[in-house]
């Protein structure tokens, strides 16, 4: 569902039917385009206004069995009415999900289900959309998890990037390329004018401001102004331009031209100017945005990412228990507690974090995210004890992350959504000491490689230097035999080169392999997989090579939809067997 588009309607709905334009027979239809803008099958729809779903008799309410109760209330007060209708039992009796009554200048609603209650001006109902979502099969706590701004977001760019591509003939794949920096830097853009990076909408003011109307010119602005961004010292740059900071860091730094954009696009840009862009979280939003490329995909935008919950059953048994714990024996020891939590700062600052098959970034958005907030605790606990600690800043830094995307677009939005979220740290860091590293110029990103995971050589992405402790982690592709290409079929064939047979092994095998080739004694991995390696043919090929290079299973939990999702822990180590 495009909730972008959804608003709309409501809005235009909310204005054909309101009491001040609407009359009688119009403000009848106002619950039945209510329904349909929410895609309820127009079928139904129209046998619920012949009568045929409505077991309600009375003049101005409809009953629809586990749907609604709607009532037009002119004479009793809508609160009154609506609470005699929840102690109804007539009507209870047919389990509405919403009860709604209006006068046409409020709205009173409530959903039966989970308890939420809805009293607004009629006028406003566009702005509380999300409340009726269940009719579209979007439930609260779906809703919850993936963060309504965030699809809003996404569809707004979904729109934008088709009108690109009718504008522009983009075939090759430098041309496609630069397209997924265009967006990564539109985006970055959008995120800086309502986070404090840039002045309040400096950006969309200055589209809307400074290029045509008919688009002729917004190429050219946006090339300049991306240019701008990448130059230090600035000289004879219009004014307008010259007043955006310098942002640096990679993201800026090598040219590319911005797509020719029409009259649609330029409108396009500043409609997605005006949302919420502060409400993004990159771990959730980047994955969406894998969505917006791959068309076929946005029927479910926002349902193919892993979430945060999964991704914690992940990293905290591989490091994270491992370092709050650490921080916990230190608080409540006796002596030498300064010198061992900085001792554990220095720790942190030397760790990598190496996801090779990062997709958009979400497991080292949220591993980063959850070293800041270690990192703050430890700040905390050194400023109770001595005055010199009260200006430290935060020295994790992104060059610690490293991953690996074979898609060109997702790997962008990795990069990109790794700078969002050190901002995002940034701000949280201040809130809580009062000052925190500048966030620009943007410093030097994470290293997220473009490549395929089984053939590229993972020392080569992430160094393994003697003595550090480094991290693997992630949710690699599973895709059983009959589900690989031709291509994956050769990938597992390289990998595996010693095994005779491979046809019977999902393509997660290559990583564990890998992972298993590069392991040293400080080097732990954990995926999230299937139980099929686990079953049948595939024990007896995998695991042998797994176990004869030393490495130890430690680990499984059970996750959701039904599907039982393995997180395996292997560790090496390098003097004993298993």
């Amino acid at each position: 569902m495009d909730l972008n588009k959804l608003e709309q309607q409501i809005n235009a709905i909310v204005k054909l039917h309101c009491k001040d334009n609407g009359q009688e027979k119009s403000q009848n239809e106002f619950i039945y385009d209510l329904l349909l803008a929410y895609d309820s099958p127009k079928s139904s729809v129209t046998r619920l206004r012949k009568g045929d779903y409505n077991q309600s008799k009375n003049e101005g309410e409809i009953l629809w069995k586990k749907k609604l109760f709607f009532k037009i209330e002119k004479k009793n007060d809508l609160l009154l009415s609506i609470d005699a209708i929840q102690h109804d039992n007539a009507i209870l009796k047919y389990n509405p999900r919403f009860i709604i009554v209006t006068d046409f200048n409020t709205l009173l609603a409530v959903d039966t289900i989970v308890g939420d209650s809805l009293d607004i001006p009629i006028a406003e109902l566009s702005e509380h959309y999300a409340f009726f979502l269940p009719w579209a099969g979007m439930e609260k706590t779906q809703i919850q998890s993936l963060n309504l701004a965030d699809i809003k977001a996404a569809e707004k760019l979904a729109q934008l990037y088709d009108v690109i591509i009718q504008e522009n003939h983009i075939e090759s794949d430098t041309e496609r390329h630069g397209l997924n920096i265009f967006l990564s830097r539109l985006l970055f853009c959008f995120f800086a004018e309502d986070t404090g990076i840039f002045d309040d909408d400096q950006f969309t003011n200055a589209i809307a401001s400074h290029t045509n109307k008919d688009g002729s010119d917004c190429q050219s602005y946006l090339i300049d102004l991306f240019n701008v961004m990448n130059i230090k010292k600035r000289s004879n740059e219009p004014a307008h331009i010259k007043a955006f900071p310098y942002v640096n860091g990679g993201l800026f730094a090598v040219y590319y031209p911005a797509p020719k954009l029409n009259a649609k696009a330029r409108q396009m840009i500043i409609d997605a100017g005006t949302l919420n862009w502060k409400q993004i979280n990159p771990d959730i939003f980047g994955s969406m945005m894998q969505a917006v490329v791959h068309s076929d995909q946005r029927g479910s935008l926002g349902m193919h990412y892993t979430s945060v919950t999964n991704i914690m059953k992940v990293i905290e048994p591989l490091f994270l228990n491992d370092l709050k714990m650490h921080l916990n024996d230190i608080i409540t020891s006796e002596k030498g507690v300064e010198k061992k939590l900085s001792k554990l700062l220095d720790r942190l600052y030397h760790l990598r974090l190496f996801d090779p098959a990062c997709g958009s970034g979400n497991f080292l958005i949220i591993a980063y995210k959850e070293l800041c907030k270690l990192e703050i605790e430890i700040f905390k606990q050194l400023q109770e004890i001595g005055d010199h600690w009260k200006m430290s800043q935060s020295g994790i830094l992104l060059t610690q992350f490293y991953g690996i995307e074979l898609d060109d677009f997702a790997h962008e939005t990795a990069k990109l959504s790794l700078w969002l979220a050190e901002h995002q740290m940034n701000l949280e860091f201040k809130a809580v000491f009062g000052s925190a590293k500048p966030t620009l110029p943007l410093q030097d990103g994470g290293h997220i490689v473009c490549g395929n995971a089984t053939r590229l050589d993972w020392e080569g992405v992430c160094s393994k230097d003697e003595g550090l402790e480094i991290y693997i982690m992630g949710n690699p592709p599973y895709l059983g035999s009959k589900n690989q290409s031709k291509e994956q079929k050769n990938d597992i064939k390289y990998v595996l080169s010693g095994i005779s047979t491979t046809k019977s092994l999902d393509y997660i095998a290559c990583w564990f392999i890998k992972a298993t080739q590069y392991l040293t004694e400080k080097i732990h991995f954990s995926f999230v997989s299937t139980n099929s390696l686990f079953q049948g043919t595939q024990v007896p090929l995998l695991w042998p090579i797994v176990f004869e290079s030393g490495a130890e299973y430690f680990l499984l939990i059970k996750t959701f939809f039904g599907l039982i999702m393995l997180v395996i822990k292997l560790v090496l180590h390098a003097q004993s067997s298993v």
